[in-house]
């Protein structure tokens, strides 16, 4: 069958990538599913920094590449040897695959599944297949096992979570990425406890979720921390008792003179010189959790002695250390109950052909979660 997709070419472009449209919209040819695969009418498909920091060069992918890895949709059909879902059901996109067998799928961590980690680096599904391809018949790669900024995509079933039906498709697209990195951050990296102190160092899609994690899992105070007053307004509406402007205040200075420093610091800017503040933010005894993607040639220091002294502890946390098939659907019945204001998190809804100057949107800050919606 042929689809529209958004497909990468070249990273590193200048910017405002409205003019220079580093993701070319064309028609590719997809496979039907294989063994094990899905396809996927694609409901929804959010714009990520992930995403971002593959266009701007800072996490090389190889190239071409379909990208996209937040995501809903649609089963419209199944390959050969699936049994867990069919035609119809709606389902929310993994951006690991998780194979099931290796030792960190065995033991409870998928986030690290070691098959899932190699499929993604080489831009393939688990069993290295590779189903679009251009009009000159190049094999174009996948992104994370998604490739979700396509009319349709297929997929390895691992890499499907079936959902509530009841569940509009716009907003279970932001449980895929941005809810269950910062909410897993919380309950399940961190493991924050009722009454406890929490900062949150950058606030976009996943770190607003993580203020929204933090109030649910009943924190007592929680600090926003941000250079944009916009994002500190929002950060306020879904949950933070306290608002930081990074460029006006420092907030390592003021959380100590506030509290001594707080219990648990996130860090989710992907940027070393911040989690070097979030680390320094922390009281004795407190835990760093880093969940933003910096450049891999990024390096950062503490001071050794505090981590023996002071018992500190710096946690990553990928994917928010989730079992999506055991989480996501917690974190819907959250959001279902009330305690997850995840719609607020949608700052507009777009059309594929608008995805190169909702990157510039994102690039700068105005914007949040844009949701590219497929309509027919």
């Amino acid at each position: 069958m042929h689809t529209r997709a958004a497909v990468l070419y070249e990273m590193e472009k200048s910017t405002p990538y409205a003019e220079s449209k580093p993701l070319v919209i064309e028609e590719l040819q997809l496979d039907d599913p294989g063994p094990g695969e899905v396809l996927v009418e694609l409901a929804g498909a959010g714009l990520c920094h992930s995403d971002l920091s593959t266009i701007d060069g800072s996490r090389p992918r190889v190239m071409p590449m379909v990208m996209g890895h937040e995501a809903s949709g649609i089963v419209r059909e199944v390959g050969p040897g699936v049994h867990d879902l069919q035609p119809d059901d709606h389902v929310v996109f993994s951006f690991v695959p998780l194979c099931g067998h290796c030792i960190p799928c065995a033991t409870g961590r998928p986030a690290l599944c070691e098959p899932g980690a190699k499929a993604n680096t080489a831009g393939t599904l688990l069993s290295g297949h590779r189903p679009f391809r251009n009009a000159a018949g190049e094999e174009i790669y996948h992104h994370l096992g998604v490739a979700a900024f396509s009319e349709y995509t297929v997929v390895a079933q691992e890499s499907l979570i079936k959902i509530d039906s009841q569940l509009p498709l716009s907003t279970a697209t932001l449980f895929g990425c941005a809810v269950m990195t910062g909410v897993g951050a919380v309950v399940i990296t961190a493991k924050v406890e009722p009454g406890s102190s929490v900062a949150v160092f950058g606030l976009g899609g996943v770190g607003l979720s993580t203020i929204m994690g933090a109030r649910a899992a009943g924190a007592e105070a929680i600090f926003a921390v941000d250079l944009l007053p916009e994002k500190l307004e929002l950060a306020a509406q879904v949950g933070a008792t306290h608002l930081i402007n990074a460029g006006k205040e420092d907030p390592v200075m003021l959380l100590k003179d506030l509290m001594q420093g707080v219990d648990y610091t996130f860090e989710s800017v992907g940027n070393e010189q911040v989690l070097q503040q979030a680390y320094a933010a922390t009281k004795r005894g407190g835990t760093t959790v880093t969940i933003g993607l910096p450049h891999p040639a990024k390096m950062f220091s503490i001071p050794a002695v505090s981590l023996v002294a002071e018992e500190r502890t710096i946690k990553g946390s990928y994917m928010g250390s989730a079992v999506p098939r055991r989480d996501l659907p917690r974190f819907i019945a959250m959001y279902q109950a009330g305690l997850l204001p995840v719609d607020k998190l949608l700052s507009r809804t777009i059309q594929l052909d608008e995805i190169n100057s909702a990157f510039d949107n994102l690039a700068t800050g105005a914007a949040v979660r844009q949701v590219i919606t497929f309509e027919k």
